[in-house]
């Protein structure tokens, strides 16, 4: 359990937690997460977040490496969700801090989860700045990104941005750098992340990169609140250049066919309309809902700019795994995709309009005519799924050429 200083004075007093395997309802498998809080030696000892509930004798353990808990003048809540401020009533307590500081959002949800009678809170807003002594702490609030309360804190003198949730991964390791680890297993886990749990919020995700860059901040290290730090000013450079692809969501051409089978019928259509895909030059990924979590699902939609979605008619509908991935899509409002819909059925048929309704509720164009069939699939019925893929490829290819 030990601390680790990450820049001179500045440590990381986290918890790694390789046993999470839920994390706001998409699945972590086989990786964990991590809980970042850091401790500024300073005049004024400052910690910047806490963890989770659970594992408060872990970062008291850390804490104790560098300094007395006792010891510690100010705490600084970026963020008041339970995986960031669980502890922090118990951090209270043992501390007695001289300042807690929060946005003007972060007080509500204090007060909303904790009885802060006592407390010496302090609300600061975006430009506000506080001295450490040697150092000094400026607030950027980023609401919703991802939550009402959410703030980042800047220490100029360390050329160092704390950035909450901004720029997190998943990611349970001994490694506490980006750098340290292979960098396409870095990417897929801030491309998961960034997919399961930002996405909604690109438009402030753009803004607040304009923003930082307006404020022309020198940061040569990203501290995050989950995952691995990014050190270096090509490290930043790299985290802030891959939050803008992905918050930008500009057209992809590659595809991916999304379905659930009860006979295996869906299943033939799925694989026949990928061999159009194919065909019209747009590579292609076939997922089955009973193989493929939901959130992997949204981490291969990021790569794509086509999702074509199947189900079989089930009680007038479609197949429970279907709704809960189209419920949690919908959710995460993927922009700029072509969709498409298809489906077999026995006697009634409805599962392809439903599908359909959820592609255009999502904003998707829908280029291709859907395709469903009763009972099993014919040559003729294969055909018309293959036309199918070769529609849609056309109208990715064109979309992401105009």
């Amino acid at each position: 359990m030990h601390a680790l200083e990450i820049k001179k004075n500045i440590h990381w007093v986290g918890v790694v937690d390789h046993n999470s395997r839920d994390f706001h309802g998409y699945s972590l498998s086989p990786q964990g997460t991590t809980y970042n809080a850091y401790v500024v030696m300073d005049e004024k000892v400052t910690l910047f977040d806490t963890v989770k509930h659970e594992f408060l004798p872990t970062l008291l353990c850390r804490l104790s490496q560098v300094v007395e808990p006792e010891k510690i003048d100010y705490i600084v809540c970026n963020h008041l969700e339970p995986d960031h401020a669980g502890a922090l009533a118990e951090i209270v307590a043992r501390c007695k801090p001289e300042k807690i500081f929060c946005s003007p959002m972060g007080l509500k949800a204090m007060e909303a989860h904790f009885d802060i009678t006592g407390w010496p809170v302090q609300v600061v807003k975006t430009g506000d700045s506080i001295s450490l002594g040697k150092r000094t702490v400026t607030f950027v609030e980023t609401r919703m990104l991802h939550w009402p309360d959410s703030m980042v804190s800047y220490i100029p003198e360390d050329k160092l941005l704390i950035c909450n949730d901004a720029f997190g991964q998943n990611i349970a390791s001994t490694e506490r750098y980006a750098d340290e680890i292979d960098r396409s297993a870095l990417l897929h886990a801030m491309k998961e992340y960034y997919h399961n749990i930002v996405l909604p919020f690109s438009p402030i995700v753009l803004k607040t990169l304009d923003a930082i860059a307006e404020l022309k901040l020198d940061i040569d290290m990203l501290a995050p609140d989950h995952g691995l730090i990014f050190r270096g000013y090509d490290e930043v450079q790299f985290a802030f250049d891959t939050y803008r692809r992905y918050a930008e969501q500009k057209p992809q051409k590659r595809a991916v066919v999304v379905f659930d089978t009860m006979w295996h019928s869906t299943e033939k259509m799925a694989h026949a309309i990928a061999d159009g895909l194919e065909a019209g030059g747009v590579p292609t990924r076939i997922m089955w809902l009973k193989a493929n979590h939901h959130s992997a699902v949204m981490t291969e939609l990021a790569d794509c700019g086509a999702v074509i979605v199947g189900s079989p008619t089930h009680n007038n509908g479609i197949l429970p795994e279907v709704a809960k991935m189209l419920t949690y899509m919908k959710g995460l409002r993927p922009q700029n995709r072509i969709g498409a819909a298809f489906g077999s059925f026995g006697w009634s048929g409805e599962s392809v309009k439903a599908i359909t309704e959820w592609l255009e509720s999502m904003g998707m164009e829908l280029p291709a005519e859907a395709v469903k069939v009763k009972h099993v699939p014919t040559h003729d019925t294969y055909g018309k799924c293959f036309e199918l893929g070769k529609t849609v490829a056309a109208a990715l290819t064109a979309k992401c050429e105009g």
